[in-house]
């Protein structure tokens, strides 16, 4: 693979992005973790209209995830502080209007750090985990977080999102990855007491959370890297870790590690499982050492890592696939930028 680097912009610790087309119109998403941070979009031929999303009256970017059934929609979590108590997290609700891009509160959730959108039999739910029910200060890991849910109403403006939980006693709740499989969504969640999947309510069932793997689990991706019809797992371990492995299904329906990430690496922060030029992969990014981005591959029987870009540390990634082409967007921490890489064969 070949990647051809966009600097797109400098944003002090640039810490999340995302993506959402519009009318065919692909807008890129970075925000910074900062306090009193903007948000910004950048769309275009090449991505040079930039435009403000949220101005510099919130920050704390954790995540930013588009509607999947509402045009032009998005819900984010604001105003997350480790080192502030008590917590000021909550979901915001976003949207695109004539005159540009309108935010509005939506609910309060202490140390709210990730979340998803599930459209589940024609309606839309929202699941949120906490990574502490509470902190004393940033180092205080005393409290587990939790896992709620809730249903989102059609009319946002008039309609309240009632929560209720669904897991708890997850210390340092930190990861999350979504998965499909044929057309149902499942949620994987990873804190110290390991990975939990979460089934959404089908067929007019309750919520399902089981537990998948146990460990110290900081984050998790899914992908058939090996595509043998099995999703393999990619975790880094411990929180914020020094290690980044695979783990592959076995007959007995439990997970073994088959590959660990050779290379020195700290605060490994970032995964993706995705397909590029047309193979399944996974793309991971680490914040301190080398401060690499990199592609792992499964390619005649053996694992295949590509470097994308030393000393830039991404805390997040997310892959695009718009009009013929594909997109490593990068929230570049360390270098504190918001960059995409072209992905070519």
């Amino acid at each position: 693979m070949k990647f051809e680097k966009k600097h797109l912009d400098d944003v002090v610790r640039c810490y999340c992005t995302s993506h959402m087309t519009v009318d065919d119109t692909l807008y890129t998403f970075f925000a910074s973790e900062n306090p009193t941070s903007e948000c910004y979009s950048y769309t275009g031929k090449d991505f040079e209209k930039k435009e403000v999303v949220w101005n510099g009256d919130r920050g704390g970017c954790m995540s930013i995830i588009p509607f999947a059934t509402r045009k032009g929609e998005f819900l984010a979590v604001n105003e997350f502080y480790l080192k502030v108590s008590p917590s000021l997290a909550k979901l915001v609700h976003g949207k695109r209007t004539a005159d540009g891009w309108e935010v509005k509160d939506l609910f309060n959730l202490p140390y709210l750090h990730r979340f998803d959108i599930y459209h589940v039999e024609g309606k839309d739910y929202v699941i949120c985990a906490t990574i502490a029910r509470d902190k004393a200060n940033k180092e205080d890991w005393s409290r587990p977080g939790q896992i709620y849910v809730g249903e989102v109403p059609e009319d946002l403006e008039n309609g309240n999102v009632v929560l209720r939980q669904i897991a708890d006693g997850c210390f340092r709740n930190h990861g999350y990855a979504r998965s499909t499989v044929g057309d149902k969504i499942y949620g994987y969640f990873t804190s110290d007491q390991g990975i939990l999947k979460v089934t959404p309510p089908y067929n007019g069932e309750d919520w399902k959370v089981e537990k998948v793997l146990d460990g110290q689990i900081g984050e998790i991706a899914l992908s058939d890297i090996d595509n043998d019809g099995k999703l393999e797992l990619m975790t880094i371990e411990p929180f914020h870790g020094n290690c980044i492995k695979v783990y592959h299904e076995n007959k007995e329906g439990k997970y073994e590690p088959v590959y660990t990430y050779p290379n020195e690496i700290d605060f490994a922060h970032a995964l993706v499982g995705t397909h590029l030029c047309g193979k399944n992969c996974f793309v991971a990014g680490i914040r301190r050492v080398n401060c690499e981005i990199f592609v792992l591959t499964y390619e005649n029987g053996e694992y295949r890592y590509e470097i994308v870009e030393e000393g830039v540390g991404p805390a997040n990634l997310d892959v695009v696939h718009h009009d013929g082409k594909e997109y490593i967007l990068a929230a570049n921490h360390t270098k504190n930028e918001a960059a995409l890489y072209e992905v070519k064969e």
